[in-house]
């Protein structure tokens, strides 16, 4: 039986990098909750916060980065509690983590028996090198790597089988987390298709949560449950994944503006329109909404005060918009 506590709970959770010019805020504040067994996809452009959230959920924070209010709990421990030795063990034990350079992580000079022997016996101090030889082909089974693979270098491999090694690695030791940061960046359409479809059937399989880190909106709306908005560090809207349509007005102007920049290749005559502007930046936020120097639907009062996520038909959105005590400064725009 899944349990019903939360694997994942992020609470009004900020980090900020140290600069010259005073902290820098790459997360603000932002609340998720991500149950056993399911699939939550985090969108954003470069720059947005999702790798940096991730990399704090680790705990593995660095370049002057910290976590400066809030609280990260799995399984409902607080991994900014514990002492190193209890943290090296939570890590891999309870979440892991598929980085976003992946084809890179594996060390070049062991073998990837190696290192996936490794794994066991770092946190199996009990278990004999045999058992975690044999545990460790049966990982390669179960991502589909022919078990003479185990006995190559990395660089003897494909990007495919080497991205299929690093989330068996993630895997080892059953997590009940795995954070996957744009698992599949650099790989052709045809592997990155081959590896989605063996993410959902290893989570179908196993029953572990995913965090699914992607800039890409039409991968992760068909891949998660529940897909969270990120831009300029703010979580700007929660949404389930069934109710992103293209028609669908109900939506932070972000949203829409990612979801009219999809390709369409079953509809004749489509134009793919482009979110006008660029991404701000984190040291000058500007003042407000950050996302109103590139919003149509921008008023005064969005330029002054900054929206907070309200409920709106079962989505969380951080838009005056849907506020119904201030929609009517909306009244005028189309």
């Amino acid at each position: 039986m899944v349990s019903e506590q939360p694997v994942l709970v992020l609470r009004d959770v900020s980090i900020a990098y140290d600069s010259p010019a005073g902290p820098v805020q790459a997360v603000s504040h932002v609340n998720l909750e991500l149950m056993p067994n399911t699939i939550v996809g985090l969108i954003g452009e470069s720059g947005s916060g999702k790798s940096t959230l991730a990399t704090g959920i680790m705990r593995l924070l660095r370049g002057g980065a910290h976590l400066t209010h809030g609280e990260i709990l799995i399984k409902g421990q607080n991994v900014y509690d514990m002492d190193a030795k209890t943290l090296r063990k939570f890590r891999w034990e309870a979440m892991s983590m598929v980085f976003q350079s992946a084809m890179t992580v594996l060390n070049p000079v062991m073998t990837v028996e190696q290192q996936m022997v490794d794994v066991f016996l770092a946190h199996r101090p009990g278990m004999s090198k045999a058992e975690a030889l044999q545990k460790s082909y049966a990982l390669l089974d179960l991502v589909r790597i022919a078990r003479k693979h185990g006995k190559s270098y990395p660089h003897e491999l494909s990007g495919g089988m080497k991205q299929r090694i690093v989330i068996a690695i993630a895997l080892a030791l059953d997590p009940a987390l795995v954070i996957m940061d744009e698992p599949t960046t650099a790989l052709d359409v045809v592997v990155q298709r081959s590896i989605l479809e063996q993410i959902q059937d290893l989570q179908q399989e196993r029953h572990f949560a995913v965090l699914f880190i992607s800039h890409d909106f039409s991968l992760v709306a068909e891949l998660a449950s529940r897909v969270a908005i990120m831009y300029a560090g703010r979580f700007v809207e929660v949404t389930e994944s069934g109710g992103l349509t293209v028609s669908d007005q109900d939506h932070h102007p972000y949203t829409q503006g990612l979801m009219r920049a999809i390709p369409r290749l079953t509809h004749e005559d489509v134009v793919i329109e482009g979110i006008p502007g660029h991404p701000p930046d984190l040291v000058t936020l500007p003042t407000g909404c950050a996302y109103h120097p590139r919003c149509p639907y921008a008023v005064p009062l969005c330029t002054v005060e900054r929206p907070e996520p309200r409920d709106w038909q079962g989505r969380l959105i951080a838009c005056h918009r849907f506020d119904p005590q201030k929609a009517g400064e909306f009244s005028h725009v189309s």
